[in-house]
């Protein structure tokens, strides 16, 4: 057999229907040529998997969440993809398509934005070719993506933990299949819920066990890999809901498995719940208080949940910051030190870079883009620091108003790591308190934290779902509706992009 030839391409953002913001060409890492095989580690030089095939790395570009993508951007890194798969065939034929991807992005003006890029892929590629597909498990997966894509596989975690294990295994799977000369057949069910992230961690029940049962269900004879994509909460688009696909060769099987993970997903519907404490930001404040007052160790972690970077949020709304500045007990004296990350300002910005460290400032900061629950607010202090080099946030200013340390960032950043803090000369485990822009807590921030609260705050990405207003998600949907019929939970089988009539 000859050494099959792979294309690696890709487009991946996570995005708000309820942002002010637009992903623009800056808000974009790209990857092309060498800086792809840079990018994952699986494919480095003298992997396995880089010697099992011929790798083309053509154009795969990546953005933190946030609003939908402006459309000339999408067009033209689509054009761009669409190209170099073309030049490639022009040199030989493809045998598959590595096609990287989040699941939940929105461009102005389309609905099924993955839908439209994999529909152009497969265009030029062909219906041979086989496709698979890494995603998030808050992706969404639509009709026509189901139908085009032949390897579809979602991370088992979350947080995402297993990201890059999830993207080998898709490699892997990928390879095995072209070796295979033939196409998997796979099992999809939509299923009618729709829940945010923070109260689908894999953390707690029922996420756990339920996410649980996925990898013995891709180990059983006939199956290739099965996942359960719970679908992205903050787009509101037809295809956004939860999904369950299982992919192999036995068709019985396969919507066996299926049906049961997608029944065993909707039974637990009703218990659900925040992965971590919820309140009111009132009540986080109280709590991060009562902690430091109580001796039990710093720092104390406040979520500011409505306007998380890393789940579509705007990262300028100011409705946190400027409450807490409105507390004697955070900027008066003796008050404890807290963080607060961040809201995104080029203007405050270009002033705050005007004076030097140790100097009182005077500047009004934030809500440029994202102005609808919060206006900008006027922060009078000290600067403490500033810094630059950042590739994502660009300069970065620390603003001290009695304990409270507030972070300005030239560009949207979410500060959702140890590190982030670290780099700008902010130890979290020196902080008694830090107020930061996300919803569960990632890795390094849940080890650090001595407690904390899921402060339910508004913004682009509420909690409250229902306070947003989805219009255009398909109904019934849980936890919108009442069902009192059960849900039609069969599998669709699919081998390639033929429908199988007879599954089981």
């Amino acid at each position: 057999m000859t050494t099959p030839r792979i294309a690696i391409v890709g487009m991946a953002i996570e995005s708000s229907a309820y942002a002010a913001h637009r992903a623009g060409e800056r808000d974009f890492v790209v990857h092309t040529g060498q800086g792809l095989f840079d990018y994952y580690p699986h494919l480095r030089p003298g992997s396995p998997l880089r010697e099992a095939a011929e790798w083309l790395p053509i154009f795969q570009a990546r953005s933190i969440p946030g609003g939908a993508v402006q459309a000339d951007v999408y067009e033209d890194f689509k054009n761009r993809i669409v190209s170099g798969l073309s030049d490639e065939l022009a040199i030989g034929p493809l045998d598959g398509v590595y096609f990287d991807i989040h699941g939940a992005m929105s461009v102005v003006g389309l609905d099924d934005a993955e839908g439209d890029l994999i529909s152009a892929i497969r265009a030029v590629v062909g219906p041979d070719v086989l496709i698979a597909a890494p995603m998030d498990l808050h992706g969404n997966v639509s009709e026509v993506l189901a139908h085009e894509a032949d390897l579809l596989t979602c991370y088992r975690l979350a947080p995402h933990e297993d990201a890059w294990e999830t993207k080998e295994r898709s490699a892997r799977t990928l390879l095995e299949w072209i070796g295979r000369g033939e196409k998997p057949a796979r099992a999809w069910v939509r299923v009618p819920i729709l829940l945010p992230g923070e109260k689908t961690s894999t953390r707690v029940e029922p996420a756990k066990s339920l996410y649980a049962q996925v990898a013995p269900v891709a180990d059983l004879p006939g199956v290739t890999d099965a996942g359960i994509w719970i679908g992205y909460a903050w787009a509101d688009e037809p295809r956004c809901h939860a999904t369950v696909i299982v992919t192999g060769e036995d068709e019985q099987v396969i919507a066996e498995e299926a049906e049961r993970l997608a029944e065993d997903l909707w039974n637990v519907r009703d218990e659900f719940d925040f992965v971590g404490p919820p309140g009111s930001l009132d009540d986080a404040v109280a709590s991060a208080l009562a902690h430091r007052a109580s001796g039990r160790g710093r720092p104390y972690l406040i979520s500011d949940s409505g306007d998380n970077p890393g789940a579509g949020g705007s990262g300028d709304v100011t409705w946190t910051l400027a409450h807490l500045l409105e507390r004697p007990e955070l900027v008066g004296p003796n008050a404890p030190v807290t963080y607060v990350a961040s809201i995104f300002d080029g203007i405050a910005i270009d002033t705050l870079f005007h004076a030097a460290p140790g100097e009182a400032v005077d500047v009004i900061a934030g809500a440029r883009v994202d102005h609808r629950v919060s206006g900008p607010v006027r922060i009078q202090g000290v600067l403490e620091s500033l810094h630059e080099g950042d590739p994502i946030a660009g300069r970065t200013a620390v603003i001290r108003v009695g304990g409270l340390r507030v972070i300005v960032t030239e560009f949207r950043k979410a500060f959702h790591s140890t590190t982030d803090f670290d780099t700008i000369g902010l130890d979290p485990a020196a902080a008694d308190i830090v107020v930061t822009k996300i919803g569960y807590l990632e890795p390094t921030l849940y080890d650090v934290a001595t407690g904390w609260t899921l402060a339910l705050t508004p913004g682009p990405v509420d909690q409250d779902l229902e306070r947003l207003g989805h219009t255009r998600i398909r109904r019934p949907m849980f936890p919108y509706d009442d069902f009192p019929v059960h849900p039609d939970l069969t599998a669709t089988v699919l081998r390639g992009r033929t429908l199988v009539e007879a599954a089981g």
